[in-house]
């Protein structure tokens, strides 16, 4: 059958239109931002690769601490190379009751364990351990920031077992137990009666398998009673000889200058026998006028001074602001603490650096809080040759923390200003006529220390730019706790 005599209808030939590519989206022309130059051009960020700029920044710091290795050696020197003698040499139940050197152990097992473990390659450098030391506050350090990182991550009992180990490793950091007491049983064992008791079964399980061990084998040894008696030497005095700048030293200031003039006024002052300004570690903590201060006195200030963030752990416990509360409370361990060591402002220092990004007023904090720190420590290294050293790198890291802030604010601020979502009261990173006037005064104090006390009082008075550079910094220490303090308060 033909196809014309099909009973439908005819269908009309339709022209075949050939196949044709779907045409490309046109471009915009190359003065395309020139008819539109009232818009800003979007920028183009180059992708984050955090490894690799962690490497270069640990490779840059390994390189000027291999600088620094001919530099004057302290006494921690000798402290640790007769730790890593009296792990390798003798059995585990001696090594809190050896004395046979005035450089004791007195750390917790853990760290112990770690001076041991490290001796095995010590020998093999020096059988005699005389020329090795290794340097701990980074790796300690290092252990804190992995806990507030998991804290922060929610993963609770990651950053509370972390937190724990880090305890037995130097019990110095235990001054914000309280606060991950508090954070960690309303934030973790939360969720109604039962399944919260569980997570405090876990959580204390976990805690107490560390510690058990820890200090089981002393335990087991007899030698539980020693390890603490080392680990809380509470006769070593309220303050080294070189004064931390906290609280304790407008404390000291004040007893001398009521002596001094209740003297001038024909009254009868006994001056203590140990003296602050000596320069050695006293068995007491002597005070002409005002009362003594005890061991339990500062404790019991340092507890209240950090119930603030307690409160906002029990009521609000969020973590993201875990590590500004635990900042905030080895600050509070400084200012108010028995016997602290100058270099204790790391322990809040630190922490406070990974908030410094969130806020303007956070950089700007952590910018004075920093060189103050730093500035802080620059007597325990006084020898000539470590001079220019110590300056040029506390130079360095102004700078490179300033270029750093005012490039990040000014981006997240153009970022803001584009998409209209956010509106900053202040857009710039900005130091103000205070902070350039109290930096000022930093500088004017290292003048006076270096150059005008020897031609004013030669080998006279050497403690009294050791004295300046305590108190001036502390004004700093000070303002920075009651900054941190306000910031807790009304932060929600």
């Amino acid at each position: 059958m033909s196809p014309s005599s099909s009973s439908s209808p005819p269908l009309k030939s339709q022209p075949q239109t050939p196949l044709r590519r779907r045409p490309k989206a046109m471009k915009p022309p190359k003065n395309h931002h020139k008819h539109h130059s009232d818009q800003t051009p979007i920028l183009k960020l180059k992708p984050n690769r955090p490894i690799t700029e962690i490497l270069w920044v640990s490779l840059v710091a390994t390189c000027i601490k291999f600088l620094l290795i001919p530099a004057y050696h302290s006494t921690d020197f000798e402290v640790h190379r007769n730790w890593l003698s009296i792990t390798h040499s003798l059995p585990l139940s001696q090594w809190y009751s050896d004395e046979t050197s005035p450089w004791t152990l007195d750390y917790p097992p853990f760290f112990a364990h770690f001076e041991h473990f490290l001796s095995f390659f010590a020998s093999l450098v020096d059988p005699i351990m005389i020329d090795t030391e290794f340097g701990y506050n980074g790796f300690l350090l290092g252990i804190l920031l992995i806990s507030l990182s998991a804290l922060e991550e929610g993963k609770d009992l990651l950053g509370g077992f972390v937190f724990a180990v880090l305890l037995c490793f130097k019990h110095l950091f235990a001054v914000a137990a309280p606060v991950y007491f508090v954070y960690l049983l309303r934030h973790y064992c939360r969720g109604g009666l039962i399944r919260g008791f569980g997570r405090l079964v876990i959580m204390g399980s976990a805690v107490v398998a560390v510690f058990a061990a820890a200090y089981g084998p002393f335990l087991y040894h007899g030698q539980i009673q020693q390890v603490f008696h080392r680990m809380f030497p509470f006769g070593r005095g309220l303050c080294h000889a070189y004064w931390a700048p906290n609280f304790w030293v407008f404390y000291i200031i004040l007893d001398k200058v009521l002596a001094f003039s209740l003297v001038k006024m024909g009254f009868s002052v006994q001056t203590p026998t140990a003296s602050f300004t000596g320069g050695l570690v006293g068995d007491s903590s002597p005070f002409a006028v005002l009362p003594r201060v005890t061991p339990m006195v500062t404790f019991s200030i340092v507890l209240l001074a950090i119930a603030p963030c307690l409160i906002k752990a029990w009521k609000d416990p969020q973590p993201r602001m875990i590590t500004r509360w635990i900042a905030y409370a080895y600050t509070c361990g400084f200012m108010f603490g028995w016997h602290v060591h100058e270099k204790a402002s790391l322990h809040f220092v630190i922490p406070l650096a990974i908030i410094s990004l969130k806020s303007v007023e956070d950089a700007k904090h952590y910018f004075y809080l920093s060189i103050v720190s730093c500035y802080s420590l620059f007597p325990l290294l006084f020898e000539a040759q470590e001079y220019p050293i110590k300056v040029l790198l506390l130079l360095l890291h102004a700078t490179l923390m300033w270029i750093g802030f005012s490039s990040h604010f000014t981006t997240t601020n153009r970022k803001a200003a584009e998409s209209e979502q956010t509106k900053y009261d202040k857009t710039r990173f900005i130091v103000g006529w205070f902070g350039k006037l109290y930096l000022l005064g930093l500088v004017a104090v290292e003048i006076y220390g270096q150059f005008v006390h020897p031609i004013l009082f030669a080998e006279r008075l050497p403690f009294l730019p050791l004295m300046m550079i305590s108190i001036y910094c502390a004004f700093g220490m000070m303002y920075s706790w009651i900054w941190q303090l306000r910031q807790i308060i009304k932060l929600h």
